[in-house]
């Protein structure tokens, strides 16, 4: 913002995913209302295109809002979950339309595409829409990106925002300068992304979305590349299978037939607990291998996401990796609260807007 504003703004926060829509107000820093809208398959199925995906999800949200009194054009900011844009260095971005354009017309469709054209409808043009620390926030030095074929280049898609989110809460919590820290996060969702963060850039991160990494609850992570491409050529399996192999049916709902991990646990058997140690084993493999890309100087470990609740994984994690750095735990992920902050920041002038061209 160009000028300090001493009032607590008002700020919409929408999150959207696969099968819901997350919607939030808050007052400052202070929340005021929050929803998680769940959306059946076969209301989705129906919608054909980016535009009707928009429509639908901008008029639940304004029942939501009608239900709330809180009526649109009260607010100051907008901030929406980013999508699959190009390749941003981290940071707050005003909406424009080369953003709605690039989200729209995304090689990759994702649900999160749409949040910043629902937000340009809610405000109507005359309130300021942003994103913050999209998926796709890209800082990896370039030796990073060498694949070990010319046809293909390693990229940095991953959960920035809680990654960024709980590097900047750690080094707050413990009175340092997140600029001047040397760190490693792993964020342990139903994706799993573990990023080297040099004095404030990930410098080195797997590719969470369809890519590398550990195994997750529902991603494959990390295949052995013969024998994928061998299966893919067998004729048993389409394209579509196979991506979903590897994004959606892969991970703990190949192994175990689900992805709830209280579940698991609640049903613990030897062989569950195989996998789980499987996967905890698999991301202290990635929390090594980043601490030889900050070559060992590493300030802190910090574990976070949803199964950083489970004391199970997180300790089996520990065990394998304090010799390399202290280990903090920051359990779950608050997008919304997050991006909020983000708007915060940029109301008080305390971080400079970036534009997405």
């Amino acid at each position: 913002m160009k000028q300090e504003q001493s009032r607590m703004p008002l700020l919409a926060v929408i999150n959207t995913g696969s099968t819901s829509t997350k919607l939030a107000v808050f007052k400052g820093n202070e929340l005021l209302f929050e929803d998680k809208i769940a959306h059946s398959e076969t209301e989705l199925n129906r919608l054909k295109n980016f535009e009707e995906q928009v429509n639908y999800r901008l008029n639940i949200i304004l029942n939501h809002l009608k239900k709330q009194k809180i009526v649109p054009d009260k607010f100051d900011l907008i901030m929406a979950r980013g999508g699959l844009i190009k390749p941003v260095v981290s940071g707050v971005y005003k909406v424009n339309k080369q953003m709605l354009h690039d989200l729209k017309y995304a090689p990759k469709q994702h649900a999160s595409n749409l949040a910043a054209a629902i937000g340009m409808h809610l405000g109507n043009d005359k309130i300021p829409v942003y994103i913050a620390d999209p998926v796709v926030v890209d800082e990896m030095q370039d030796i990073a990106r060498y694949s070990g074929h010319r046809l293909f280049t390693r990229k940095s898609i991953f959960h920035a925002l809680n990654h960024k989110a709980v590097a900047r809460k750690f080094a707050d919590l413990t009175q340092q300068n997140y600029n001047r820290l040397n760190l490693i996060v792993a964020h342990m969702g139903g994706g799993i992304s573990v990023g080297a963060h040099q004095n404030g850039s990930v410098i080195d991160v797997n590719q969470a979305l369809d890519g590398e990494g550990p195994f997750s609850p529902e991603r494959s992570g990390t295949l052995p590349a013969g024998d994928l491409v061998r299966m893919a050529f067998s004729g048993n399996y389409t394209q579509d299978e196979m991506l979903k192999m590897i994004t959606g049916k892969g991970g703990l709902v190949s192994y175990l037939g689900t992805n709830n991990l209280e579940e698991i646990e609640k049903n613990l058997n030897p062989e569950n607990q195989k996998i789980l140690d499987a996967l905890a084993y698999q991301v202290s493999k990635s929390i090594g291998e980043m601490a030889t890309v900050l070559k060992g100087q590493v300030d802190a470990i910090i574990l976070t996401g949803g199964l950083a609740y489970s004391s199970l994984i997180t300790d089996s994690i520990k065990e394998r990796v304090v010799f390399i750095a202290p280990v903090h735990i920051f359990p779950g992920e608050d997008e919304m609260r997050a991006l909020a902050q983000n708007a915060l920041l940029l109301w008080q002038n305390k971080l400079k807007l970036k534009t997405y061209k």
